[in-house]
């Protein structure tokens, strides 16, 4: 009988959320070794299968007893892990101990390592979204490694604005290493930095808090708990913790005439966690309590001070969920100690600093940390926006240019494009202060993304004006609209279509006194095309009407990102103009290669 070697990872513990792949792996197998603790977890799902399960520090042993049974005794041999087997699992050990033994995977006992949910992941989803960003996972434990390395990765790990997983935060022998975390920590974050603690994740008696970096020890946390710790973007919002995928948002003009607020110009398809960010406050006068989505009952507590917490948390049950607020550093100071006037840090501190006396250790002080406003954490706002001097005019005044550039700053960014527009990027919170000052200058400002703009000649230089107001009509009722996907109607005063109209998704030209109408313009690519001729002499009066008719089917009809080409050829007929193949060009391949 030859042996197999399984390593499973089994998740948070519930039975719902271990892999199919896992199940089967335990089934298959003769043997199962591991933690007494994790073995009663799944105890469950065994049937005959013998068991060997050992105490917590007997990681090695339980390998070695593994790859023992698998190799000469034949056996199939699952060692099992909570959350993922290679994330501070048995994975690593096992395969130490094959490579002392000379191991190959060509010549020895197969091995599979069946992946599991670690609790960075299981955590994160109990939070919220705390994990939306560059995060690392970081175990407190110096059964196996240096608690001098293990303090230099928390020290780099905080400087460079991880968000932080902290496992194997506490047990009862080792305590001072997530005091000692926090010091660290708070060297380079704010003290109300967002803070989830979840124990026992997914089990029967898991427990949730929401709480800050100052005041994360005042609860209880020990061998079953993950701590995540946010970066300087993470935010609470109704009791979950949000931390965005970029360190900016960017807002546009929803329509050229709308009152902008940037916590409602966020588009809410992609970043819903936005939503009335800047409305939101994380301190309060009390922690405000959530109701969760799940079953999970919800402990409020009003923290007053250290011993106050401590009795609130022992009247919840063991299944209660805490969630608060983070209160910001000035009201954290006033409440967590007011007779005292020490926050709970502080007692840590001497507390560790007392220890480390005794033992002959310098305690370094903990370095003061930039106090956050009394509001939740706001991302750094970029109001961006299209500018151009007019629908027909193409000339930009020395006052307008400078104007722009003063709105930009040294910070904002001005895009030069081909059409016709400048984009304008400007970090700010107040794009009204913005938009008011250029369009007293007479600039049109509208939205960028996927919208509609009306893409003009300059009439030449307006002598050629008859068409000018219905291309400023089409502006007026078209243009910014939002569109499945970015859409441009070119638009030329003369049969000449020196701007390229017919080159645009819907072309428009005027042509002794009336229009000729172009349809699905191919406008990128190697085999980019114009659009196809389905119109000539449309008379003036009619000639808008039609255009929007169009454009509105193409809002109601098309697919998301779906271009006006594709969906012209896809839908077949417009308006009574049928769609049909336009001719090909030959294209020979470029001489460089590309």
């Amino acid at each position: 009988m030859s042996g197999k070697l399984f390593v499973i990872g089994f998740g948070p513990g519930s039975f719902e959320h271990i892999t199919k792949r896992a199940r089967e792996a335990l089934q298959e197998s003769d043997v199962i070794i591991g933690y007494s603790t994790y073995v009663d977890l799944i105890r469950g799902l065994l049937t005959n299968q013998e068991i060997v399960s050992t105490g917590m520090t007997e990681e090695v042993t339980r390998a070695r007893e593994a790859v023992r049974q698998a190799e000469e005794e034949g056996k199939k041999v699952a060692v099992i892990s909570s959350g993922d087997s290679g994330v501070y699992g048995m994975a690593g050990l096992v395969y130490e101990v094959l490579v002392e033994k000379g191991w190959t995977e060509a010549t020895g006992v197969p091995i599979e390592i069946v992946p599991g949910i670690s609790a960075i992941n299981s955590c994160g989803a109990i939070l919220g979204a705390p994990i939306m960003h560059d995060a690392c996972t970081i175990s407190l434990s110096d059964h196996l490694t240096p608690w001098e390395l293990i303090a230099r990765r928390i020290d780099a790990a905080g400087m460079a604005d991880f968000v932080i997983a902290l496992y194997n935060p506490r047990s009862g022998r080792r305590t001072r290493q997530i005091v000692e975390a926090q010091r660290i920590l708070l060297q380079y974050r704010s003290p109300d930095t967002p803070v989830g603690i979840v124990k026992s994740a997914y089990r029967e008696r898991e427990t949730v808090v929401v709480t800050t970096l100052a005041q994360m020890l005042e609860h209880d946390i020990g061998m079953l708990t993950t701590v995540i710790i946010g970066n300087s973007s993470t935010f609470v919002y109704d009791g979950k913790m949000i931390t965005p995928r970029g360190y900016q948002r960017k807002y546009t003009l929803s329509a050229d005439e709308q009152p902008l607020k940037p916590h409602q110009r966020l588009r809410v398809e992609n970043e819903p966690w936005s939503l009335e960010a800047g409305d939101e406050s994380v301190g309060t006068t009390a922690p405000k309590t959530v109701e969760p989505a799940s079953e999970r009952p919800v402990l409020a507590t009003d923290v007053e001070s250290p011993s106050a917490a401590g009795q609130a948390g022992l009247a919840g049950s063991a299944t209660s969920t805490a969630v608060l607020e983070a209160p910001p550093v000035e009201q954290a100071a006033q409440t967590v100690a007011p007779q005292a006037g020490r926050s709970p840090l502080d007692w840590a501190m001497q507390a560790l600093s007392a220890v480390n006396t005794a033992k002959g250790i310098e305690t370094k002080p903990a370095q003061a940390s930039a106090v956050r406003t009394a509001s939740s954490f706001q991302p750094e706002m970029i109001f961006e926006f299209a500018v151009s001097p007019g629908v027909a005019n193409k000339k930009i005044t020395p006052m307008q240019m400078m104007a722009i550039a003063e709105v930009a700053g040294e910070k904002g960014e001005i895009e030069y494009t081909p059409h016709h527009q400048i984009i304008m990027r400007v970090p700010t919170a107040d794009p009204e202060s913005v938009t008011s000052r250029l369009r007293e200058l007479g600039l049109i400002l509208s939205p960028i993304g996927d919208v509609l703009q009306v893409k003009a000649c300059d009439f030449c230089d307006g002598e050629k004006k008859d068409s000018i107001p219905y291309a400023e009509e089409l502006h007026q009722r078209l243009g910014g609209k939002e569109m499945p996907k970015e859409l441009r109607i070119g638009f030329n005063g003369c049969g000449m279509a020196c701007y390229g109209a017919v080159q645009e998704d819907i072309g428009i030209v005027f042509r002794k006194g009336k229009f000729d109408l172009f349809l699905g313009a191919k406008t990128v690519g190697r085999n980019a095309h114009s659009g196809i001729p389905v119109a000539e002499g449309i008379d003036k009066e009619a000639i808008v009407p039609l255009v929007e008719r169009i454009v509105n089917r193409f809002k109601k009809e098309a697919f998301p990102n779906e271009r006006f080409h594709k969906f012209f050829q896809r839908v077949g007929e417009l308006e009574g103009y049928a769609w049909y193949e336009p001719a090909k060009a030959e294209i020979e391949n470029a001489a460089c290669g590309d």
